[in-house]
């Protein structure tokens, strides 16, 4: 199993109004994949992530992807092979740019 750790050279931060927006969206049901709610910085780079992306982001802790996928199962009402396939996708894009390492 691959343990997922954010690089600890990444820093970054939650938006907390653009959270409360999102929060207040996912309650009506409305669609917020387009709200930023954290920001990633590395390098010169800055990257703003969604709901979703902050919620992987906080569990690149060690775990594995089995582990955040059923973490992120409890918060959200997505079918399992959707979730699993958004949160690959999201994980590989975050190790081309470095904010993530994988570890035995």
């Amino acid at each position: 199993m691959h343990n997922i750790h954010r690089n600890p050279n990444v820093m970054w931060r939650e938006e907390v109004d653009a959270l409360a927006e999102a929060q207040a969206g996912l309650e009506c049901g409305d669609d917020i994949g387009d709200i930023g709610t954290a920001v990633l910085f590395s390098g010169g780079a800055m990257l703003s992530i969604n709901v979703l992306g902050a919620e992987i982001w906080k569990l690149c802790d060690g775990r594995g992807i089995e582990e955040i996928v059923a973490e992120l199962l409890e918060q959200f009402d997505v079918e399992e092979e959707l979730l699993r396939s958004d949160v690959q996708a999201f994980l590989d894009d975050l190790t081309k740019k470095g904010f993530i390492t994988y570890a035995e």
